[in-house]
């Protein structure tokens, strides 16, 4: 497969692009806690030539780090579903990694209430689904005890772990981000109508591979899951294969064959 490297630039607070005159479909992703839109900027390169995609830039991260956080899960959808107003035109899809998974199945219940047209489907990576139990929460360790645990999570380039006054950034985006998810409780909405494919790694401390099932309640299509070798970030040593296959079912959604 060529690789596209067309870039992924900010058109408004909210949205950044890698625009695609005359795509087929789009795929909005939702970044993992510290993370901003630019985490997805290799994902158009892997990405069908007919999918475009956008990722979502939140508040206290990248250029908008002087910016402060949500402390309240509410608004923020609230604010998402007038902000992104721009690309939910069209068949689009959401991909959300961890709390960005969260957050984009919450906005997936918002949209269709509030008169917008809903996701065609939804990829969740390493996300429980709601009501789920048993996840030690992180938000209120201690300083060290908290980056001891985010460095044993992953995703953390090394550039960054080398860099004290980065690193002391990245530790408050983070537990700002861990604070706003584990003092949300994410619960089962009405069922969507669009198919959900939960993608998570085996060896996942944050999303057990026992507390993903139940998200297949929570839609009247199609779900599957796809499990990895690895931990919470497993998609890291295989961008190629995981991004090539959410594009793959983007460009051509599967509505059967699935389980219920």
């Amino acid at each position: 497969m060529s690789v596209d490297i067309a870039g992924l630039m900010p058109e408004s607070p909210y949205i950044w692009r890698a625009r695609r005159p005359g795509h087929a479909r789009r795929l909005i992703c939702f970044p993992h806690a510290g993370a901003g839109a630019g985490a997805y900027a290799e994902w158009s390169g892997w990405l069908p030539r007919d999918v475009e995609l956008v990722a979502v830039q939140l508040p206290g991260r990248q250029n908008r780090i002087a910016e402060e956080p949500f402390t309240d899960v509410r608004p923020l959808v609230n604010v998402l579903v007038h902000a992104l107003r721009p690309v939910l035109n069209g068949p689009f899809a959401f991909f959300g990694h961890s709390c960005g998974a969260a957050l984009a199945y919450e906005l997936a219940q918002a949209l269709r209430p509030r008169g917008h047209q809903g996701p065609e489907q939804m990829f969740l990576s390493a996300q429980p689904a709601p009501d789920q139990t048993g996840i030690r929460p992180l938000h209120n360790l201690p300083d060290e005890e908290f980056r001891v645990e985010m460095i044993r999570l992953g995703g953390i380039d090394p550039e960054i772990l080398a860099d004290e006054d980065v690193m002391g950034s990245l530790m408050a985006v983070l537990r700002a981000d861990f604070t706003l998810w584990e003092r949300h409780r994410l619960v089962s909405g009405p069922s969507l109508a669009c198919p959900i494919t939960v993608l998570a790694g085996r060896s996942d401390p944050r999303a057990p591979v026992g507390t993903l099932d139940a998200w297949k309640a929570l839609t009247t299509a199609r779900f599957d899951t796809r499990l990895y070798e690895g931990g919470h970030f497993y998609f890291q040593e295989r961008i190629a294969e995981v991004v090539g296959f959410i594009g793959d079912r983007t460009l051509n959604p599967v509505t059967d064959g699935g389980t219920r």
